[in-house]
């Protein structure tokens, strides 16, 4: 986990905007009787100290770490809490600068008859802005109570690519793309099971998996390993890593045990019978034409996400293979290095962002906070004759649902 010190300051944070969205409510509940604004006090601050007790505990208890009801809702509905009233704070912030301005004309030329004052003879808060900030991120917590729903309802993308490069024994080569499983946050096998029976329908010739099998640990993946051992295709399963799977989130007893456990996963993977690329390649052959296919550990190019992949140790014997794909976790590393030094990478497969499992999609249209930070974060972008493709993710994290932004399976077809 993080350094308790930074949980700290999220405790602190939190707490003022709890301080902050306060007022908002005292001024809403101001007409109820004793009892009612008793309760209503009584409710708030349970449930915020209940989150802040929740916070600063999650760094040292690994029970809380570990548990799928804890992290999966408990500290989800916490967090949607928090960004409800981040979002409500904008309206009650409007009518504070609305207050502010209305008292610096007031003290410059004083017009009683145009200011509203309390009883103390200060400006009055807005009940209406009040109600719309409560109303606003009331209904924000609740759309995302109800992505609870979504978090198994997989969706197939069927992207067909062309490349005019390509060799003509792989036309049509049917790829099935999946990403960021997070093992860790599956609680309904069922559900799991009937998305790996949507990609065996495919009928891929090879299947991809760009990372994130679990959320820290390895036995996470333990109850699942039966089922995604069925995957399966002509050409094998291949898999790479992503940041999750290193354990850097967790607290381990020694550097010892969370080596052995990213040693644990990579066996794991090799019992299901997939292929893991550690910073290396391998060449198909179909009546004399070849491609190549590159892995490469995590390379995260934003924020403290860590650069353990090596595109200077899995590039070198395909110099002279005519096509070549590229699993990377990180759809940052696209930008920041291969359009950069390795322009002969024809298509790269990412994940890692989830399209942050909120924001709105359509034919026409496609948001997401977390363009904010990643420029490519879900679909298909074009770099000159480069291609990228960033899928939405299989599994959940954090958030244990998804609003918009549904986990997705990719069938990419190449032509």
């Amino acid at each position: 986990m993080r350094s308790g010190f930074t949980w700290w300051i999220i405790a602190a944070i939190m707490l003022l905007l709890d301080f902050y969205v306060y007022q908002a409510v005292k001024t809403i509940s101001q007409g109820a009787s004793p009892l009612t604004k008793t309760i209503i006090q009584f409710v708030y601050w349970g449930i915020t100290i209940a989150a802040l007790a929740s916070i600063l505990s999650l760094p040292y208890i690994k029970a809380l770490q570990t548990n799928k009801i804890f992290r999966n809702y408990i500290f989800a509905i916490f967090v949607g809490l928090f960004f409800a009233k981040l979002v409500g704070s904008l309206f009650f912030l409007g009518d504070d600068l609305r207050r502010m301005i209305t008292w610096v004309i007031q003290k410059v030329t004083p017009q009683k008859e145009v200011i509203a004052a309390d009883s103390n003879g200060g400006i009055s808060r807005s009940a209406f802005l009040s109600w719309m900030g409560v109303g606003v991120g009331s209904s924000l917590f609740g759309t995302l109570l109800y992505g609870f729903s979504n978090k198994y309802n997989y969706k197939i993308k069927r992207i067909p690519i062309a490349f005019s490069n390509l060799p003509k024994a792989f036309k049509g080569l049917k790829i099935v793309h999946i990403s960021d499983i997070h093992s860790g946050s599956f609680n309904d096998k069922a559900a799991v099971n009937h998305g790996i029976d949507l990609i065996l329908k495919e009928k891929a010739d090879i299947i991809l998996f760009t990372g994130d099998l679990v959320n820290d640990r390895h036995d996470e993946m333990l109850e699942y390993k039966d089922i995604f051992s069925r995957l399966n295709a002509p050409m094998g399963v291949f898999s790479t890593l992503g940041n999750h799977d290193y354990g850097d989130y967790a607290s381990w007893p020694s550097e010892a045990a969370k080596k052995q456990n990213l040693e644990s996963l990579k066996q794991l993977q090799k019992g299901m019978g997939w292929r893991l690329l550690m910073n290396e390649h391998v060449v198909f052959d179909r009546a004399g034409d070849k491609i190549a296919l590159l892995g490469v550990e995590n390379f995260g190019a934003k924020g403290r996400f860590p650069k353990y992949g090596r595109m200077q140790d899995a590039y070198p014997g395909t110099e002279n293979i005519p096509f070549k794909i590229l699993m990377s976790h990180d759809p940052s590393h696209w930008d920041y290095q291969v359009t950069k030094e390795y322009k002969d990478i024809d298509l790269m497969l990412s994940g890692h962002t989830h399209g942050m499992q909120f924001g709105l999609e359509n034919p026409y249209f496609k948001w997401s906070p977390v363009q904010w930070m990643y420029k490519q974060w879900a679909g298909l972008y074009e770099e000159g004759k480069q291609k990228l493709y960033v899928n939405r993710g299989f599994g959940f994290i954090g958030y244990p649902g998804r609003v918009g932004i549904m986990p997705e399976i990719t069938v990419i077809t190449l032509v």
